[in-house]
Formats: C-alpha cells, structure tokens, sequence
C-alpha cells in the first residue's frame, strides 16, 4: 500500500526531482492513500511555487486544475482524534514539523487498519527518517 505525503503529490503535477519515480510508483499503485490534510497542502505548495516564479501561470493553472481533478481518485484518510492519536507522542520522539506528524500518524493508522505493510512516500530526510523509526517501510524519491 502506498501512502503519498503531499511533497511527494506535487511531483506528480509539477516536474522536480523525483517526479519521475513518482509518475511510475502512482501509476503502478493499485490505490494511493494521503491525509486529508494534502488537500491545502498541494495547493499552497503550487500556489508558492507560482508566486516564486518557479512556473508560470498557465502551468500554475494546468497543475491546480490536474490536481483537483485526480484529488477524487486519492484515498483519503480523515484527520481526526482517531486518527491523530499518535501525533503527541511523535513530535516527541522525532524531530518533526506539525503536517508531517499528521502524515505520519495517518500512515501508522493506516497500517494497523489494514493489516498490510504501508510504504510512506514522502520527499523529506526527517520525516522518511522517522517513519523508518516507527517500522514504516519509507521512499524519498528523490533518492
């Protein structure tokens, strides 16, 4: 099961390093989990990412619409109490930032709901670093 955080989404729809692998692990998957949270997320990435002039608007638009429309397609997991009980004792243990513990959370949840090995995909060291901690098989692609 892969689980995507939101840096991982945005190489989907705009071309970095490691939107490659990303492409072809999205395509490969049979369903692609995130935190509800990567809804703003993605579009706030994009959205600075055209304020730095790193795309134009025309790309900006294509990549916020390209999102949306697949945002149905992603499998959602909620954030609530349930699913963000870990994150307390996360941020305690890991050096990480508020988002990626809500990330890291739904993926510890996800993989104790489903009973199968989740593989987080997420394209920061603290965050792969920590989820391989917490026995969450882990991917940056950029790697």
């Amino acid at each position: 099961m892969t689980y995507a955080d939101s840096s991982v989404i945005v190489k989907r729809y705009y071309q970095e390093l490691g939107s490659e692998r990303v492409r072809q692990e999205f395509a490969a998957a049979d369903h692609v989990f995130t935190s509800r949270l990567a809804y703003a997320e993605v579009h706030a990435a994009l959205a600075r990412k055209r304020r730095d002039r790193a795309i134009s608007e025309r790309d900006f638009r294509r990549s916020a619409r390209a999102f949306e429309g697949d945002w149905p397609a992603y499998d959602h997991i909620a954030v609530d109490v349930v699913t963000l009980g870990a994150v307390p004792r996360l941020v305690k243990q890991h050096p990480l930032r508020g988002a990626d513990a809500v990330h890291l959370a739904a993926a510890i949840w996800l993989q104790k709901q489903a009973g199968d090995r989740v593989e987080l995909w997420a394209a920061d060291r603290r965050l792969v670093e920590a989820a391989r901690r917490e026995r969450i098989k882990a991917v940056n692609p950029e790697t």
